[in-house]
């Protein structure tokens, strides 16, 4: 997936434990470490915030892109938003 995760960049840049990040946005360990590596298919816009917010950070500072052609193929499978 060409959707990058960098959320451990910002934790090293503000000197934060991501333990005490989960604990403030209220998010399990397990589940911020799920999107830590990028195991998760998304997340949601609430979520975001409150990692941006606590990180003093915008969206992307959290997440990059690497193009990738396929991305511009139509999946019948997926609806459009």
């Amino acid at each position: 997936m060409p959707i990058v995760v960098t959320l451990d960049v910002a934790l090293a840049r503000r000197k934060m434990k991501a333990r005490a990040l989960a604990a403030e946005i209220g998010l399990s360990e397990t589940q911020l470490s799920l999107l830590r590596s990028g195991k998760v298919r998304g997340v949601r816009f609430d979520t975001l915030a409150r990692l941006c917010a606590a990180l003093q950070c915008k969206p992307a500072d959290l997440l990059d892109y690497d193009f990738d052609a396929a991305d511009l193929e139509r999946r019948d499978a997926e609806p459009d938003l």
